[in-house]
């Protein structure tokens, strides 16, 4: 029983540690293609991937999102500005 208790407190640290160290590395947004660089001061808050396309959500300074989609090359396909109602 003492070494099931043990075992199971060393694995729940282990899966915080490496929670909190994850969490660190992925503070600036979502890691981008290669050959992606974001115009202006956008930073990037989630990349999807399809067959032949990328599409990344983008948020500037002054809180205006947008979709980017690039094809697998990196050439840039649309813009799409997201308007929000209130």
């Amino acid at each position: 029983m003492t070494v099931v208790f043990i075992i199971g407190f060393i694995t729940i640290v282990i899966v915080i540690v490496m929670q909190f160290t994850r969490g660190a590395a992925v503070s600036n947004g979502p890691e981008l293609p290669p050959f992606t660089s974001l115009p202006g001061s956008e930073i990037a808050q989630a990349v999807t991937y399809g067959k032949d396309w990328i599409a990344i959500v983008t948020i500037d300074d002054n809180g205006f999102e947008r979709i980017r989609t690039y094809g697998l090359d990196g050439t840039a396909r649309q813009t799409i500005d997201i308007e929000h109602y209130e």
